[in-house]
């Protein structure tokens, strides 16, 4: 009976002719052999049904295992095979409906596949741009982790439109790579200002021994402060027990010599300490007039020269009293700092007029230098920012102490130098104007 039904379907689709089994025409395929008759044209025409029903048999199966499963996108090749196949199996059936089931399949699996690649790209998006709000971040421990979340959640997800693909995925590989490369060089900068502190630290702890039993009391004196100085600005941010070891060191050296200094000081009761500090504050009073004056009194070359003897002066002096130290070393170096500035500026104007194979007249020389300090300023400035940005983003940590420390030296050091070159503009100006009148 089953094979009676089998016939009729196979004589519905198919036909024999010349001992051959053909499928009729369908849709836009025509007729073709799809074998030939073995025994007898009845039995060869069951034969291709049955395969029929063996092919039906595995759409179904493809279609139920797609039905159950929760990644319907991957069954999409398997769809499209036996579609092909369609065309060119070797049976007797209702291809047609096939073809057509097989197409609705299709359609519903892109659709899936539309929908889940549309939903990647929002969860793409979203990671994308926290990857790039962590990029900047200095919290490199904490952005560590969380890029490396990113990055897992961002394998896990699956694809997106391919003519997105390419985009979103640089954006996501930059942000990803700017922070790490950014966490690199700052660590590489950070360990190689770490060995230079060391050294550094080291150095000036064997200079603190060298000095710890002089009796230059008043030279070794200062030479010990300005160790101390130094010390406060070489910065580093090295691990703490290091510093630690470091600085007491360091400060055994400078405990003996002041120890030792503090016994002498009582022995000798007849010295009076205001009159030390009032003889030490008149002399550098004295040089801190000469340095003043120095750019009147001689030609620059010399006052240069005189400039850094006036400084090696200055060192022999002992200590002046608290109130008065930073005032008068600030009326000092200022006035050395104009000397040098000067010097500068002088050696810049003659390497400019030798290239250029000019010579400038009065105003315009003035005018050459006041541009050009206009532009020294420019750069000092810049400088001064990169220093200040730098600050503000160190943490109140007290490892970032001796850095942090430094930095606001060399700010102290753009500042003045800044307000030494304006003080030179404002000078030049004035000379600029006379010439006017």
């Amino acid at each position: 009976m089953e094979n009676n039904n089998l016939l009729e379907v196979a004589k519905e689709y198919g036909y024999t002719q010349d001992q051959q089994v053909w499928l009729k025409p369908f849709m836009n395929y025509p007729a073709r052999q799809v074998g030939e008759v073995k025994e007898s044209e009845d039995d060869s025409l069951v034969y291709f049904a049955k395969r029929f029903e063996m092919f039906r048999e595995k759409v179904n199966n493809l279609l139920e295992r797609i039905e159950a499963s929760d990644n319907k996108g991957s069954f999409l090749m398997k769809v499209l095979h036996m579609k092909e196949q369609v065309g060119s199996y070797d049976a007797l059936g209702d291809f047609e409906q096939l073809y057509h089931t097989l197409s609705k399949a299709e359609e519903e699996i892109n659709e899936t596949i539309k929908q889940n690649r549309e939903k990647n790209l929002s969860i793409k998006m979203a990671l994308v741009q926290e990857a790039e709000a962590h990029s900047q971040s200095i919290d490199w421990k904490e952005a560590t982790e969380k890029l490396k979340d990113l990055r897992t959640a961002w394998i896990k997800t699956g694809p997106v439109e391919k003519e997105l693909t390419d985009e979103i995925e640089e954006r996501f590989r930059n942000a990803v790579e700017a922070f790490f490369e950014r966490k690199k060089n700052f660590f590489e900068d950070k360990k190689r200002m770490q060995n230079r502190a060391y050294e550094r630290y080291r150095d000036l702890i064997n200079q603190s021994y060298h000095l710890a039993n002089s009796e230059e009391w008043e030279e070794t004196t200062a030479k010990l402060k300005q160790l101390q100085n130094e010390w406060k600005e070489v910065g580093g941010n090295l691990p703490r027990k290091t510093m630690t070891n470091l600085w007491n060191n360091f400060r055994k050296a400078h405990n003996h010599f002041f120890e030792r200094l503090k016994r002498k000081i009582q022995k000798e009761k007849n010295a009076s300490r205001e009159q030390f500090y009032e003889q030490n504050y008149e002399r550098k009073q004295e040089l801190a007039i000469q340095a003043e004056q120095l750019l009147q009194d001689y030609s620059l070359g010399e006052a240069v020269k005189r400039a850094k003897e006036l400084q090696a002066e200055w060192k022999k002096v002992g200590p002046v009293r608290p109130d008065v130290s930073d005032a008068i070393w600030e009326r000092f170096i200022k006035a050395c700092d104009r000397v040098f500035e000067m010097s500068s500026l002088e050696h810049y104007i003659r390497k400019r007029q030798q290239a250029s194979n000019e010579t400038f007249s009065e105003t315009d020389g003035l005018l050459a230098r006041i541009n050009a300090l206009r532009d020294f300023i420019k750069s000092d400035r810049s400088e001064l920012e990169v220093l200040e940005t730098n600050l503000g983003k160190l943490n109140d940590s007290p490892s970032n102490d001796a850095f942090r420390n430094m930095l606001k030296g060399k700010i102290r050091n753009f500042n003045r130098k800044i307000g030494t070159k304006t003080a030179l503009i404002e000078m030049f100006q004035s000379q600029l104007s006379a010439i006017s009148r």
